[in-house]
């Protein structure tokens, strides 16, 4: 039997198709001239179906015997109330079952309740593509020609802020192999609109199963020192990571120090790629390509001598760029690392492809917003973008499937601290 297209009749034991259900469903609604949706739309017309035959059920029970039969206790089936509730495919009015005593307290469609739960995950899943609260209703009132006051989604989003809590202070596992440490740029009004940084901790774990570990709003301008960031690294620590094997960051303040005080095994990592954007930054767009070229042989090198002599190489043939010289001077001590480890450990540390994917997803949303009231919005639109990622679909299988080679590479190099 199909999972899909078959279900058994709960009354006579028969299978039914659902494709062809919905095939002469939607052929009879082509015929009466009746629209897909829309308030008088079939799918609308379906929802009210299932929804009152749903209450109609719970009604059964809650009393013991069947509509239009009789009961032996006092309490009995009292007419029903109209009811209009918003849902996936717009205002649907249904009608509510109820009985003598107010005793019937229905599950599927609450008292009070003037909204199906899926509707919320509509407004959560629209913030977290960055659509303000006048946005998202007039997209309601676009699509669902449904009215939704921006202070009911407000209220909606809010109620994530008790879920982000749980989130930011959840367990986590006792070793990374890898942790990814950015930074992300939102504009954030107070008192006048400012540059803020968001940073995001992105953890791989022994599986290969990335973990993100939390977010922090930093100070305006990003002017962290080492007390900030050993305030965020020890928070981790006390939530259970106790060790880890390479922090990969770029070039923040303080940062490499702290890493090495809460974990002292652990080795601070530059981003290479970073640092290869960085350098294009000091010269014309003409020479790129050339400097790409020319570069390749540093950070390729076998050992540290080899990417030393090739640096000299690339820092004589390029002298007009002084600042490019220096850049990688200064960062040399947290680039070397990355020559010492396995082939397979350097395709997965080049980059932070890890949390780039995650970042393009956090700036579309920022972008669309323009700007926020405080960091307290910031923090709930980034939460819902981390929120909406799907923890079990074909992104998470490819993304263990690219880091496998490297974790047997790290199984051998963090032997006595993986397991």
């Amino acid at each position: 039997m199909s999972q899909t297209s078959e279900m058994i009749d709960p009354v006579t034991g028969e299978i039914i198709d659902q494709q062809e259900i919905a095939e002469q469903l939607l052929a009879q609604a082509r015929e009466q001239g009746v629209s897909l949706v829309g308030p008088d739309g079939l799918l609308a017309g379906l929802t009210k179906t299932v929804l009152e035959t749903a209450l109609e059920a719970e009604m059964t029970e809650h009393l013991g015997y069947e509509k239009h039969g009789s009961g032996s206790g006092e309490n009995a089936r009292n007419g029903t109330r109209s009811k209009t509730v918003l849902t996936e495919v717009g205002p649907v009015q249904i009608e509510v079952p109820r009985d003598r005593d107010g005793s019937f307290t229905p599950a599927i469609v609450r008292k009070r309740q003037r909204r199906l739960d899926g509707i919320d995950e509509i407004v959560l899943s629209l913030t977290a593509r960055g659509l303000t609260t006048g946005e998202v209703a007039a997209h309601f009132a676009d699509v669902y020609g449904a009215s939704v006051s921006k202070d009911t989604i407000s209220k909606i989003t809010d109620k994530v802020i008790e879920e982000m809590t749980e989130w930011s202070n959840r367990p986590l596992d006792r070793f990374y192999p890898v942790v990814f440490i950015d930074a992300l740029v939102v504009k954030v009004r107070d008192g006048q609109v400012r540059n803020k940084p968001f940073y995001i901790a992105i953890g791989v774990s022994v599986n290969g199963e990335r973990d993100i570990l939390g977010i922090w709003a930093g100070a305006d301008g990003g002017g962290e020192g080492a007390k900030f960031w050993l305030g965020v690294l020890t928070e981790i620590k006390n939530r259970g990571a106790e060790d880890v094997g390479i922090v990969v960051c770029d070039g923040l303040k303080g940062l490499p120090e702290s890493i090495t005080t809460c974990w002292t095994e652990a080795t601070v990592q530059t981003c290479v790629i970073h640092l290869i954007r960085n350098t294009f930054r000091y010269a014309s767009r003409a020479h790129w390509e050339e400097l790409a070229r020319d570069l390749r042989p540093v950070y390729t090198a076998s050992t540290v001598d080899a990417a030393w002599a090739r640096f000299e190489e690339f820092e004589q043939k390029w002298d007009r760029y002084p600042a490019i010289g220096k850049l990688w001077r200064n960062a040399w001590t947290e680039f070397i690392p990355f020559l010492d480890w396995d082939l397979e450990i350097r395709k997965v540390i080049c980059t932070t492809n890890a949390i780039e994917s995650l970042n393009a997803r956090y700036r579309r949303a920022v972008r669309a917003r323009g700007h926020f009231p405080n960091d307290a919005a910031a923090l709930k639109c980034l939460y819902l973008v981390t929120r909406s990622l799907d923890p079990t679909g074909k992104g998470r299988a490819r993304w263990i499937t690219r880091w496998k080679p490297a974790l047997n590479a790290f199984a051998i190099a963090f032997e006595g601290r993986i397991n």
